[in-house]
């Protein structure tokens, strides 16, 4: 087995992922056979593994701080909520149901089993494991059926972190309040807390470190700053709270391309527009209501985890409405996903895969129509542009694919991309839809809307850089020349060199021993 160490929190957003991200890089640039694993993870942005098993994004990212390739063993249950009661359960990488919470509890014995099957076989393969937990282990309303946390560091024998977020206040007493709520047996694995975003200088907290030791018997091991520089990948849709402004780029800047993205209730997998929020020269927000769109240069409607409820919702907010004006009077807009499925004719479910609703009229932008099958698609894809224009010169593509859908085309769309491999085989098909209605001048013009299936598109530096060029149509404005890869990976550097150097690394290296 694996020796393992696990970093818990006093609550949701307090930085367990990047930590846990931070010290798999660490430990690499050591030589460190590493490996990081969730037990269960909920979120609504996840990835395709090489072998098509979906997982969440954030044990992806982590992967590439190890240097490893992904795979299913590191988050073997994962829950995707697609309403506010209820979820898609996927083990092993696979789909297995929608369930509420109370049939979701009677199963969790199950989920638990494949956690540890995939803990051993991971353990098998690797020297260190670092275990992410989620929330928080002190909520007693929900302690009895958590697994996540102290249930999972007592399954691997690891000692447990508990990171505590300073920026939101009440650090010392949410440290103390969960050592305080945590079992005899649960405190025992704690060795220790780790403060992160700590704004100013850290010798004026000596007095609380002190007191924490004192009360808890246990150290902390590290105060990490707050940054804001350093490039991660964000989980957690709080994230997505205010603009993302590349470096250099005001929220008045004039001459920035402005993206909007449908902020939906629902959304997935909005890692999507990451790169865009980081090109030199954008400016990428998230809308909620009609009064938010202004005008800019490109709408997106975003992956969604139920497409029919979040078309009814921005169709009850007037959002519907006012991304189909801006089209008509030749404004652009893209669909992912479920966006592109909402971009259509129809949305069909009449197996009730999503909702109890059989069928809903879409937004009559593109011509296509979709039924939502119960088999669900998960592969690594790549492929070529070969409609929208200019972005045929995009070059090889790569991306994932996670939908329920199946899209067909009417006589008024043409294909976007083809698809020529798929989780490392050899296949011939179309992906996605662009418009191909040509009209007067003072209407839509040739492919303003297009829509795919493809997450990650906007990773493909080509791609991006096509359609950015497009958006600019000779405008005076910066072109984009970002390299995603680099960004990614030197943003891993620069967080691994923070943390490396605000924590006691002597320390964690004994608990590992």
């Amino acid at each position: 087995m694996a020796k393992a160490l696990m970093v818990q929190g006093t609550g949701s957003h307090v930085g367990k992922s990047v930590i846990v991200a931070a010290l798999c890089r660490i430990l690499a640039r050591r030589g460190v056979n590493v490996a990081p694993f969730k037990s269960q993870n909920m979120a609504l942005n996840s990835f395709i593994t090489p072998d098509g098993a979906e997982i969440g994004r954030a044990q992806a990212y982590q992967a590439e701080a190890a240097k490893i390739p992904p795979s299913v063993l590191m988050n073997p249950v994962l829950l995707k909520a697609n309403s506010d009661t209820g979820a898609q359960i996927i083990i092993r990488g696979k789909a297995v149901g929608n369930m509420s919470v109370r049939e979701y509890h009677a199963y969790k014995n199950e989920a638990f089993r494949a956690a540890r099957e995939c803990y051993g076989e991971l353990s098998a393969r690797h020297d260190v494991i670092i275990i992410e937990g989620a929330g928080s282990p002190a909520e007693i309303n929900l302690k009895e059926h958590d697994f996540v946390n102290m249930k999972t560091a007592q399954m691997a024998g690891a000692r447990v972190l508990i990171a505590a977020d300073i920026d939101k206040g009440g650090v010392f007493a949410s440290m103390v309040g969960t050592m305080e709520l945590l079992d005899p047996s649960e405190r025992e694995m704690v060795a220790g807390f780790i403060i992160n975003k700590f704004r100013g200088d850290v010798s004026l907290l000596k007095g609380g470190l002190d007191f924490i030791l004192q009360k808890t018997g246990r150290p902390v091991l590290g105060v990490i700053p707050y940054f804001d520089s350093i490039h991660i990948q964000e989980e957690d849709c709080v994230a997505l709270d205010g603009d993302r402004l590349a470096a250099g780029v005001s929220y008045f800047d004039d001459g920035a391309l402005d993206i909007a993205v449908l902020r939906l209730k629902h959304i997935s997998n909005f890692t999507d527009f990451d790169p865009l929020s980081h090109e030199p020269g954008v400016r990428l927000r998230y809308v909620r209501g009609p009064g938010e769109l202004g005008r800019p240069d490109l709408v997106i409607i975003p992956g969604s985890k139920n497409t029919i409820s979040d078309l009814l919702e921005i169709r009850r907010s007037g959002l519907e409405d006012a991304v189909i004006r801006y089209h008509a009077s030749g404004g652009r807009v893209a669909g992912i996903c479920g966006g592109y499925q909402m971009l259509g004719n129809i949305v069909k479910d009449p197996d009730g895969v999503e909702s109890g609703t059989p069928e809903v009229k879409g937004m009559g932008i593109l011509d296509v129509e979709t039924v939502l099958a119960a088999e669900k698609v998960t592969a690594q894809v790549t492929g070529e542009c070969i409609g929208a224009g200019s972005f045929g010169a995009a070059g090889q593509l790569r991306g994932y694919e996670i939908h329920m859908g199946r899209t067909e085309l009417g006589e008024n769309a043409s294909p976007m991309f083809v698809i020529n491999g798929k989780n490392g085989q050899p296949v011939n098909y179309y992906d996605g839809a662009a418009s191909s209605t040509v009209m007067t001048a003072e209407a839509v013009t040739p492919a303003s809307a297009w829509g795919t299936y493809i997450h990650g598109i906007f990773d493909n530096d080509e791609f991006r850089r096509a359609l950015l060029a497009g958006l600019r149509q000779g405008k005076n404005r910066p072109v984009p020349t970002l390299d995603y890869s680099e960004l990614k990976e030197k943003g891993l550097e620069s967080l691994a060199d923070l943390v490396e150097t605000s924590i006691d690394m002597g320390a964690i290296l004994k608990l590992i021993k």
